[in-house]
């Protein structure tokens, strides 16, 4: 996909918080950069954040994961919408897998093989498409093209994300799990040595144990740490977002903070 600096086009903003919200458009894609509402052109790390299956850019939780990295770190933040989410229409395909996995979960049946096998498909669309919004979001004068930049997504965020992180060298940390082991994702991992937060829920009633912990081991990163909490897939606590947000300080800025 060839997209340029030219094509972004900012289509509306919301101030709430202290959090400046403005809505892009990059081609057909749609998203949104979220920035410090007393000094939204002040120069700052940006963070990626992909978001989960079946939501979009601006879903309650990715509010208020942004909301701490702009509030209590000072950073940038963008969103996207991943193919088929948010205003982006679904193709035939994205409908048969959504399909199925909605017939397979209101009978109980595992899920994981067919969600692991349509995001990946979701990734070969995505990846591109946030290659292209990174080179686009670094030609804006707060964000540049020095500054460092960090990858935060959970789920659908995983599966997207580790292929984004494994071909851009620009990503120098990521927050990352809630996802299933599978030998290709795995063999992606393996190429990834920046450090790594990663999140599972010891009760997650989708993804056996054995099959996150060993997502986990995968990653060939010399930094990474495994936070496991008690709780079903959905009842990840929500101070792991704080948590993420003292790992994106200790390493995207030159003094990070205290614990």
């Amino acid at each position: 996909m060839e997209l340029s600096y030219h094509s972004l086009q900012f289509t509306g903003e919301t101030a709430s918080n202290g959090v400046l919200v403005r809505d892009f458009t990059l081609g057909e894609l749609t998203g949104a950069h979220w920035s410090p509402a007393n000094s939204p052109s002040v120069r700052a790390p940006l963070v990626l954040m992909g978001h989960g299956g079946g939501t979009d850019s601006k879903a309650p939780a990715m509010a208020g994961r942004a909301d701490r990295l702009v509030n209590g770190c000072g950073f940038h933040v963008a969103t996207l919408d991943a193919p088929g989410h948010g205003d982006r229409p679904r193709t035939a395909h994205d409908e048969r897998e959504i399909a199925l996995m909605q017939r397979k979960m209101a009978t109980g049946e595992p899920v994981g093989e067919i969600v692991v096998r349509y995001n990946a498909h979701l990734a070969e669309r995505a990846v591109p498409e946030w290659l292209a919004t990174l080179d686009a979001l670094q030609q804006l004068p707060e964000i540049g093209t020095e500054g460092p930049v960090g990858y935060y997504g959970l789920n659908m965020g995983t599966a997207i994300g580790i292929p984004l992180t494994a071909v851009e060298p620009r990503i120098t940390a990521a927050v990352l799990g809630l996802f299933w082991y599978d030998d290709a994702l795995a063999e992606t991992a393996r190429r990834i040595t920046v450090p790594i937060e990663f999140a599972l829920q010891w009760d997650d009633e989708h993804i056996p144990r054995p099959s996150g912990l060993a997502l986990f081991d995968a990653f060939a990163s010399r930094e990474k740490s495994l936070h496991i909490n008690s709780g079903k897939h959905k009842e990840l606590p929500r101070f792991e977002a704080d948590s993420a947000a003292r790992f994106f300080a200790r390493h995207l800025t030159v003094n990070g903070l205290t614990e």
